[in-house]
């Protein structure tokens, strides 16, 4: 399928991950991103616009916006409203601390899909993660949001603390008129040091795919195609979408081909300056994730369901592309300390 990508491509991708700022009021300890206090070099109000306008015209479809939290920008909901006034469907991922009935009701568009995150079902289980307090402030927003019938999922990444919480995060998600999206934990940002405590185990990766399977209501995005089954295959990707169907744009204009490789390594040029439409067609670091093949996965009787998993946990946890995903069921590799790789 790759190989597809290549001779024919896409004029541009079907969407795109936008992190609009590093500045965040919370400290999670598994943030992809290392947010915290804002950074020099952001992308200001006239540069998000251009984003806007670069992206609009090559019909890109959606952006996924997240951070940081895209709620510290003071400008973050006139870039929104530009945003829809281009036609662009925004899904906005949030850890919902700061959305009140005013921001709810400026939120009331059809574009408009909310993506807040919680990390257990009581605060007992997920303010260790996310901060003191936090699950009574993201309770808060979530009843904002439903009485402006607002589409909401409920983020949830999974971790040794979280995963014995799943059932529970189905039951307040729908109390509240949301879905659940379970999110991978992935060691990069902060992730890299709470990995090796907060990672799960290959016996309850287990435990969690046979949990998967029993829940079809529940969305995982591409994180686990490594795990799923063919029941859940028409559900959603199966296989690693960077520069294929998606990239990412960093806070600072950085392209990159996903959120989890904002690696130097892994940066495709920077905007403004570079044209996104010729970096999307002729990237050497884009290109070169078109053609990448992990072969050692070929053979696999589950090859189908999953093209080798995700290239960004192969790459924090083995320094390395092209090889299977280390929380593979089938051929998983066993990585016992990351840091000694990071």
């Amino acid at each position: 399928m790759g190989n597809q990508y290549v001779e024919m491509g896409l004029c541009a991708p079907v969407n795109v991950t936008w992190e609009v700022t590093y500045n965040c009021n919370l400290s999670c300890v598994h943030c992809l991103s290392d947010s915290g206090p804002k950074r020099k070099g952001e992308l200001n109000t006239q540069e998000c616009f251009g984003v806007i306008d670069d992206l609009s015209a090559m019909k890109v479809f959606q952006f996924n916006i997240g951070g940081g939290e895209p709620f510290m920008r003071p400008d973050f909901l006139d870039l929104m409203d530009y945003a829809h006034e281009k036609g662009m469907v925004t899904c906005i991922s949030t850890n919902g601390t700061l959305i009140n009935s005013d921001t709810a009701k400026r939120l009331d568009n059809p574009l408009v899909y909310i993506q807040v995150s919680l990390d257990g079902a009581a605060p007992e289980s997920n303010d260790p993660i996310r901060g003191k307090g936090s699950f009574n402030k993201v309770l808060k927003a979530l009843e904002c949001l439903r009485e402006r019938d607002i589409e909401v999922s409920i983020n949830t990444v999974l971790t040794k603390l979280s995963i014995g919480e799943l059932d529970k995060m189905v039951d307040l998600a729908a109390a509240y008129g949301a879905k659940l999206r379970v999110s991978r934990f992935r060691p990069s940002g902060r992730g890299k040091d709470s990995w090796s405590d907060l990672n799960v185990s290959k016996k309850e990766m287990l435990k969690f795919s046979d949990w998967l399977n029993k829940h079809l209501g529940v969305s995982t995005g591409d994180s686990f195609f490594s795990v799923s089954s063919e029941d859940r295959r028409s559900l959603g990707l199966n296989m690693c979408g960077a520069c294929k169907l998606t990239c990412c744009i960093s806070p600072t204009g950085g392209i990159y081909p996903c959120a989890f490789l904002q690696e130097d390594d892994f940066r495709a040029g920077k905007l403004p300056g570079d044209s996104f439409a010729e970096l999307w067609k002729n990237s050497p670091v884009f290109n070169s994730f078109r053609q990448l093949e992990i072969k050692s996965c070929e053979s696999c009787h589950r090859f189908d369901l999953c093209h080798g998993g995700c290239p960004a946990i192969a790459y924090h946890t083995q320094r390395k592309l092209g090889i299977p995903d280390p929380g593979c069921l089938e051929n998983c590799v066993t990585v016992k300390s990351f840091k000694a790789a990071a």
